[in-house]
């Protein structure tokens, strides 16, 4: 058996455990490496539910902030407790620079993997880079370009990017982001979208909804709406714009079902319930597993959001996407035909929802769309490209550009730049050059 070396992957919420599974059951496929799931304890139970899912569990919970912990707080919490699990589970300690050696006998990480834009994911990319640990980003280059919209998520991707060595990109738009911003292209792999291969792989699980008025109307010939609304910049007003949006909407069709799961936080649900409760033809309910929504996501008509991930999971469908906030980093969806953009007007909501109810064209127009977003196949392209890393040999094939080996090695630090170059092994090397692995290894 082939000694396999660890890579953490931080999983601090539902989204994050989403598109990080695909990842980790890639990882737990490879012969070179073992994930070693670090829950920050943030939406714990969500996390675990699915990573249940797959039969994967935490290697360790930080229990990092509350519920009601604010940024800050959360931050600190993470970057400290990472690196605690860090110094206790290796030979890791912050400032001092690993060995080759260190990493292939499983001593020192080899990398650390974060997903996509959240405040622990940047807490833990930080954390990471103070002990030199290579940061690996899974989702990079999507970009609003203000700061403060969304409000943390876009600065929060920012620093990851200054910190990632390797940066995974979903498409080829989020590459061009990436290097506007004088990141080398040669670390950067376009490999498609991991919350695609999820959603098709929980497509084929064989689940129920617990909500028997659910069942009942997923059994049904009704035509159903899916909207989800939560994000932090919506509260307030932006909520509000929302459920009168979707107010309008029921009124004008009575004969459509609007299937709302509502987030638990309650500055959402009070807004939310408080408008649209005693429509007959709004159906408030419980947050859904991954897997019932998934399945739910593939029977509803249309769905109305300000989620990110499922701008990109719903087209795979063939389902339109209303994109219920004011700027999107998921551009490439707009200029596809597969999202609108109509932000928290109600008037607009009400407008583009109508059209879309009402017209068969443009519904085929959107739903029929090609979606940019991915194949399926992001998380086996990004073992294969961190197994390229440390064994060289032929580089994967990318679903875009790719990126160049001896140029990640550099900037992942001295025990990956010995690996990709002192022992001769060129960047993107060809088949027959003899591979680097660890001496009890086998090829």
């Amino acid at each position: 058996m082939p000694a396999r070396i660890s890579v953490p992957v931080v999983v601090g919420t539902r989204p994050e455990a989403i598109k990080l599974l695909p990842v980790i059951q890639a990882l737990a496929a490879s012969a070179y490496y073992e994930p070693l799931v670090v829950s920050t304890g943030q939406h714990h139970a969500m996390v675990q539910d699915i990573l249940d899912l797959a039969g994967f569990a935490p290697e360790v919970i930080l229990w990092s902030g509350g519920r009601q912990a604010n940024l800050n707080a959360r931050v600190a919490s993470v970057m400290e407790r990472f690196e605690d699990f860090c110094a206790e589970r290796f030979e890791v300690h912050a400032g001092r620079t690993p060995t080759e050696e260190e990493v292939l006998q499983g001593r020192f990480p080899a990398a650390v993997i974060v997903h996509g834009d959240t405040s622990s994911a940047m807490a833990a990319a930080l954390s990471a880079f103070h002990m030199q640990i290579p940061v690996m980003h899974v989702e990079a280059g999507l970009r609003t370009d203000d700061i403060r919209s969304p409000f943390p998520e876009e600065l929060n991707r920012q620093v990851i990017g200054r910190t990632a060595a390797m940066h995974f990109a979903p498409t080829v738009t989020n590459l061009q982001n990436l290097v506007r911003e004088n990141v080398p292209a040669e670390r950067i792999y376009v490999t498609g979208n991991t919350g695609i291969d999820a959603l098709l792989w929980a497509s084929t699980l064989d689940m129920t909804f617990h909500d028997t008025r659910l069942q009942a109307l997923y059994e049904s010939d009704r035509r159903i709406v899916v909207v989800t609304a939560h994000r932090r910049e919506n509260w307030g007003a932006g909520l509000e714009g929302i459920a009168e949006g979707v107010a309008g909407l029921a009124a004008l069709h009575p004969d459509v079902h609007f299937v709302l799961p509502v987030h638990p936080n309650p500055q959402v649900e009070e807004v939310l319930a408080g408008r649209l409760s005693d429509l007959d033809n709004v159906l408030l309910i419980a947050p859904l597993g991954y897997a019932t929504f998934s399945k739910l996501l593939g029977r509803c008509h249309l769905v109305l959001t300000d989620s990110g991930g499922i701008q990109e999971e719903a087209p795979s469908l063939g389902k339109p996407v209303l994109v219920m906030r004011e700027t999107t980093e998921r551009s490439e969806g707009v200029t596809a035909g597969t999202l609108r953009l109509v932000g928290t007007d109600p008037a607009l909501i009400v407008e583009e929802g109508r059209r879309l109810l009402e017209d068969p064209v443009a519904y085929a127009g959107m739903s029929q769309a090609e979606n940019p977003y991915g194949d399926g196949r992001a998380a086996e392209r990004i073992v294969a490209a961190l197994e390229h890393l440390l064994i060289g040999g032929s580089a994967p094939v990318p679903f875009g550009p790719g990126y160049d080996r001896a140029a990640v090695g550099r900037a992942a630090g001295p025990q990956f730049a010995s690996l990709t170059s002192a022992r001769g092994v060129p960047a993107a090397s060809s088949d027959g050059v003899a591979p680097i692995v660890p001496e009890d290894a086998s090829v």
